[in-house]
């Protein structure tokens, strides 16, 4: 029965690692301007609630190792391979744990609340790291910045380096939430995918509960 817990579990991590990986390079390569439509975050807070932190952690990776053959990342590893490795890693590899951690502590308190403040909170662990990432490896690069446009660091980090892109980030993960919520309520409800959690069971003493009232 736990090998096949297991296994269902492993085919359902390596569906969203696909899912995830494609959504990355198509956020690498394919932009609207100077943004790029970044998705992976979704499948990413999908993970983390389906099969716990660790999983979470692991599409994090995933995302983060997509993240360094980025076009835009290339400048960073040019400054400073090994923080840029970390960094990149790091950030989106915890986005996920959090993310992950969040719902498993709410998740008996308030489902959907739990599924909401899961998947909002990956996008803002995401910059939040990266900023703090900006501030420790490559301070002298964003003061150089700062210099060369008569700015301030705090300007070139907020604006330049984040800026538009966090927004419509955090607000994709906003909008789709309610999303998250279906994929989730179906895939427990209705497929065996040895998930973390028993979502299922709560979804149905939910619905025997509205019959009642």
């Amino acid at each position: 029965m736990k090998n096949k817990q297991s296994i269902q579990r492993m085919v359902g991590i390596a569906s969203l690692a696909a899912i995830t990986a494609v959504l990355g390079f198509i956020a690498n390569y394919v932009q609207i301007g100077t943004f790029s439509l970044n998705l992976t975050l979704i499948p990413l807070v999908i993970g983390a609630i389906l099969y716990g932190p660790l999983a979470g952690t692991i599409l994090g990776t995933l995302i983060g190792a997509i993240i360094l053959v980025a076009p835009s990342t290339q400048g960073f590893l040019s400054i400073n391979p090994f923080a840029t490795v970390v960094l990149c890693l790091a950030k989106t590899a915890l986005a996920g744990c959090a993310a992950g951690w969040i719902f498993k502590v709410l998740w008996r308190v308030n489902l959907i609340l739990a599924i909401v403040l899961a998947t909002i909170s990956a996008p803002i662990v995401n910059t939040g790291l990266f900023a703090v990432g900006c501030f420790t490896f490559f301070l002298p690069t964003m003061q150089a910045m700062a210099a060369d446009s008569a700015t301030n660091v705090l300007t070139v980090v907020f604006v330049t380096m984040i800026g538009f892109n966090f927004f419509i980030e955090f607000a994709i993960n906003v909008i789709l939430s309610p999303t998250v919520i279906y994929i989730v309520r179906v895939i427990s409800r209705n497929y065996n995918l040895g998930t973390s959690f028993n979502i299922g069971a709560i979804y149905k003493e939910e619905e025997i509960k509205n019959q009642e009232d």
